[in-house]
């Protein structure tokens, strides 16, 4: 899952792409090795300023647009209804949900369009699951709602990453030490740790630096059942999927 990121207030700079570039952009990460290209407009890190659902909307349909009619896979990036209602109107695959359906008019929207959603650990807000026990009942809630909506088709992320002040470091590396725990839930897991904060802490390096750390961690949650990478770096990350694939006797 390659990232486009059409907000220029996220934690990595070097990961925004402005709406002329989107679509060569695409066209470079599927020629990487891309499956599917998630398309988000908002920036979800601590800090960033806020915006408004409307210039959420307006960034991402620009990108929609650009994207129409070149058949390549995309997911939207969004937990606001208004936000999926508009995104419906193009040609998208699927959904990704950082705030684990604990949004009733959001979840009901998901189960309208039918897509497959990619959901993240959350009791009502992104982040507010702190430590492998409340991660692991955040998931479990995520997946009944997902059940109560009818929603079928589920990829579970455990939401590794500084999403509020009450997590840590220590935190996000609880959760990778354990990852293959989450597969209790008998759902395809998403690794989504690309040059995040936690990796910076250790390495005392800047988002633009965290490449290698990052690759390492995604290796070891591979090796634990990742299904799905979610990253900025659609080249590399491809390379030691490959890596990991030989290892394991694959192709």
């Amino acid at each position: 899952m390659g990232v486009i990121n059409c907000s220029p207030e996220s934690f990595f700079s070097g990961s925004y792409v402005t709406p002329p570039g989107v679509m060569d952009c695409a066209r470079v990460f599927v020629r990487e090795g891309a499956d599917i290209i998630d398309v988000g407009a908002r920036s979800t890190a601590p800090h960033a300023p806020p915006i408004s659902v409307t210039k959420e909307k307006e960034r991402i349909i620009t990108a929609l647009k650009s994207l129409e009619g070149s058949g390549i896979r995309i997911s939207v990036d969004t937990m606001h209804p208004s936000v999926l209602e508009a995104c419906t109107r193009y040609d998208i695959a699927a959904v990704n949900d950082i705030s684990g359906l604990s949004n009733h008019a959001f979840a009901a929207r998901v189960a309208d369009t039918g897509l497959p959603a990619v959901c993240m650990a959350a009791f009502r807000e992104p982040g507010d699951a702190v430590g492998m026990e409340e991660t692991m009942d955040a998931l479990g809630g995520v997946l009944s709602r997902a059940e109560n909506h009818g929603i079928r088709d589920v990829v579970l992320d455990p939401g590794i990453g500084r999403w509020t002040a009450a997590r840590t470091g220590a935190d996000d590396w609880d959760l990778c030490r354990n990852f293959s725990g989450f597969l209790a839930y008998k759902r395809p897991l998403l690794a989504a740790v690309s040059r995040k904060t936690f990796l910076g802490e250790l390495l005392n390096r800047q988002p633009a630096d965290r490449l290698a750390g990052s690759l390492a961690v995604t290796y070891s949650l591979l090796e634990q059942g990742a299904a799905m990478v979610r990253a900025h770096d659609i080249s590399e990350t491809r390379d030691i999927i490959r890596v990991y694939e030989a290892m394991r006797g694959g192709r």
